[in-house]
């Protein structure tokens, strides 16, 4: 029954109309406040299992004392909970859940999923993935089974009822955390498993093999089928010559739907069980590079999506100047929210390092003051809580020099957690302001940002230039967003897109399009809305195949111009665009574009053979726009330019931010956060007051102003 509920309460949010079903609202407010009774609560990782359980009253009271609201417990944990077989151990999980209890700290509680028990990977060996070198994952890690599998599944059901029986009416458990950090530990699993379903998934979506042999177009190189059980596993350290893309891009939708089915099992497992007033969520992780986690398949299945973040891994994008290993990734996490937030129209950040970790590239020392311009900045960016991983350092295991809120003394608080508490401070002195708590500029420069991982697996699957990452094209675009000051939303093919709501729609290298697609683009652009197209938009249907038809054709009357072919060149001997009289380098990707009439052209080739001709055109159409952008510029210069001047021409004002440095608006405040090397000078108006900050921004400062 309370499935049943829960189904109903997803239909009713869809329509706006969630507040009166019974139990949690679903909202930003209600998540926060099921965590502490901040604005943003603030809580930390905790793991009981690793310490000596006279230490567990001293460590919860600490934390409370120091502001926190709330922990984090179990999701690797499963061997303390069923050591043996059967035999379920939860006493020490009852001790821990009354400390907290007792201290007044809320607990999200998690399921165990990845890190299953020795006993349990040493009898059904066939529920350990395997890798692309066909090398089968052991047990002394972590994600290194198959989420789907049946014998896995069935241990799955059992220690997640067991323990929502237990904790699903539990005071003090605010919600739950589906497993952590969802995927599969070799990103593809190559298992027996997975080779028996593939051609079982095969079917279910293609009906027949006819069907399959034409979407794949298996007639290249002989690759035809008689049968969907003569099909493998597509797997490049297998294929001298490569896989064939089509059946890449299956086995990849293949995955990311195994991957979704087995937290919709979890789910739907604690939604019988649990309280409505708990909610569910899992973390996602680093969307980059786990491109076959796609949140948006658990849509339904989630309250909200929460995301985690380590910004100085090294492994993500930074300003690079001299500060840019200390101050981290602040694109990454504004893209990482705002994505997460997309799911269900909030998030909260489930793991953000309180210092030094130890996994990344070189894992340098936070600049003084990171930490808690990060938390700042996921304050601004509305998140509804930041939880820290973790508060104590370990002192064994894989992540002994990950630093934690307290050192590893256990009693010492570390120089990134006084940090923590300091911020938790700052923001419990904010007083929202109730009459301004929407910005009604932030509202006219809303944008929708289209989102598809089928759309970046197939350019990965050939990029045709070796350095067009997908995934640099859609941060260039979303970076200068974020300079202009827009506030952003994830859109899929499938949402509505609402000019009244998204006055600006940006599609990024969206190549994999259909008819219907882009009828929906047309009819966004005639009831008003301005949309920006990038290259490659188009160019294939949804089988990853080209038009038989001129290049990109279908979308020539929208844009009002044809793309008859494009270009590449080596990067260190760029192109140059001309746009507004001032030169853009480029070299990854460049189309030649002819305008039809009353189509305008805002850029130009510079050089090259084909010197003077279009690279950039917009167009009035109905009560909107439409702005093609058929070239990528070097660190996206030109494409920040162009989105300045659409916006200009559609009367919007926006922000001039340098690089890396961000603003966001809540409850009447705006926020700015400067993650870049140098200082900056905020330009505020006479009566605009600064209530935490200087004018002069630093690197790794925070800034809130109470501002119209």
């Amino acid at each position: 029954m309370k499935h049943k509920i829960f189904l109903f309460a997803v239909i009713l949010g869809m329509l706006g109309l969630n507040s009166i079903v019974t139990g949690q609202s679903n909202t930003r407010s209600s998540v926060a406040g099921s965590l502490g009774k901040d604005e943003m609560p603030i809580g930390a990782y905790y793991y009981p299992e690793q310490w000596s359980a006279n230490q567990w009253e001293r460590d919860l009271k600490h934390m409370s004392s120091l502001g926190f609201q709330f922990t984090h417990l179990a999701e690797f944990a499963w061997s303390k909970m069923e050591p043996e077989e059967g035999h379920f151990d939860f006493e020490w999980l009852d001790k821990i859940l009354s400390i907290a209890q007792k201290n007044g700290l809320k607990v999200i509680m998690c399921t165990p999923t990845p890190t299953p028990p020795a006993w349990l990977t040493n009898k059904y060996p066939e529920i350990l993935s395997v890798n692309s070198d066909l090398i089968r994952q052991e047990h002394g890690s972590r994600l290194h089974v198959i989420y789907d599998h049946p014998v896995y599944l069935n241990y799955t059901r059992k220690i997640v009822t067991e323990l929502a029986k237990r904790y699903g009416n539990h005071e003090a458990v605010a919600g739950w955390q589906l497993d952590n950090e969802p995927h599969f530990g070799p990103i593809y699993d190559y298992s027996q498993f997975a080779e028996k379903q593939f051609p079982v998934w095969l079917k279910e979506q293609y009906l027949t093999i006819d069907s399959l042999n034409q979407s794949w177009g298996t007639s290249f190189w002989s690759q035809t089928y008689n049968s969907f059980e003569q099909i493998k596993l597509p797997n490049a350290a297998r294929a001298a010559q490569g896989v064939n893309p089509h059946a890449m891009l299956s086995f990849q939708r293949f995955m990311s739907d195994r991957l979704a089915s087995a937290l919709r099992f979890q789910a739907e497992l604690l939604r019988e069980i649990i309280s409505l007033k708990q909610w569910v969520t899992t973390n996602y992780a680093y969307f980059k590079f786990l491109p076959l986690t796609d949140p948006f398949k658990n849509r339904a299945d989630l309250d909200y999506a929460s995301h985690t973040m380590y910004l100085t891994s090294g492994f993500l994008n930074s300003e690079g100047g001299l500060l840019s290993h200390r101050l981290g990734s602040g694109l990454e996490l504004s893209f990482s929210a705002e994505l997460a937030a997309s799911v269900n129209g909030f998030t909260g950040i489930m793991e953000l390092q309180p210092g030094q970790i130890n996994w990344g590239a070189i894992n340098p020392q936070p600049l003084p003051g990171a930490v808690r311009m990060w938390i700042w900045h996921a304050y601004a960016l509305g998140d509804a809580f930041v939880c820290a991983y973790r508060f104590r350092q370990p002192l064994f295991g894989s992540e002994q020099t990950h630093k934690g809120i307290i050192d590893t003394d256990g009693v010492t608080v570390a120089r990134g957690g006084k940090e923590y508490v300091q911020a938790i401070k700052e923001i419990k002195q904010i007083k929202p302001n109730s009459s301004k708590t929407n910005s009604a500029l932030d509202n006219r420069r809303k944008t929708a940002f289209l989102w598809d991982y089928d759309n970046i697996n197939d350019i990965e699957n050939h990029r045709h230039h070796q350095d067009f990452d997908p995934w640099q094209h859609a941060y260039d675009y979303y970076a200068a967003l974020k300079s202009m000051g827009c506030p952003v939303t994830f859109l899929q093919r499938d949402d509505a897109f609402d000019p009244s709501i998204y006055p600006f729609l940006v599609v990024p290298a969206f190549q994999l399009a259909s008819p219907e697609l882009i009828q929906k683009w047309q009819d966004y652009v005639q009831n008003g809305g301005h949309l920006i197209l990038s290259c490659r938009t188009a160019k294939k249907d949804m089988n990853g195949h080209l038009w038989e038809a001129p290049n990109q054709y279908p979308i020539y009357d929208l844009i009002g111009a044809s793309v008859s072919e494009f270009d590449h060149l080596p990067a260190n001997f760029p192109g140059k665009v001309v746009f507004n009289n001032e030169q853009f380098l480029w070299y990854r990707w460049g189309d030649w574009i002819k305008p039809r009439p009353m189509t305008e052209v805002l850029a130009t080739y510079g050089d090259q053979f084909y010197a003077n001709t279009p690279a950039v055109v917009h167009r009035q159409q109905g009560k909107g726009t439409v702005t093609y952008i058929g070239v990528w510029s070097n660190g996206g210069k030109l494409e920040k330019a162009v989105l300045n001047e659409v916006f200009q021409k559609a009367g919007v004002e926006v922000f001039d931010l340098p690089e890396y440095v961000f603003t966001g608006w809540r409850n009447g405040h705006r926020v700015f956060v400067n993650y870049s090397s140098q200082s900056f000078s905020l330009l505020l108006k006479p009566q605009d007051k600064i209530i935490l900050g200087d004018v002069l921004l630093k690197p790794g400062g925070v800034t809130v102003v109470e501002m119209d």
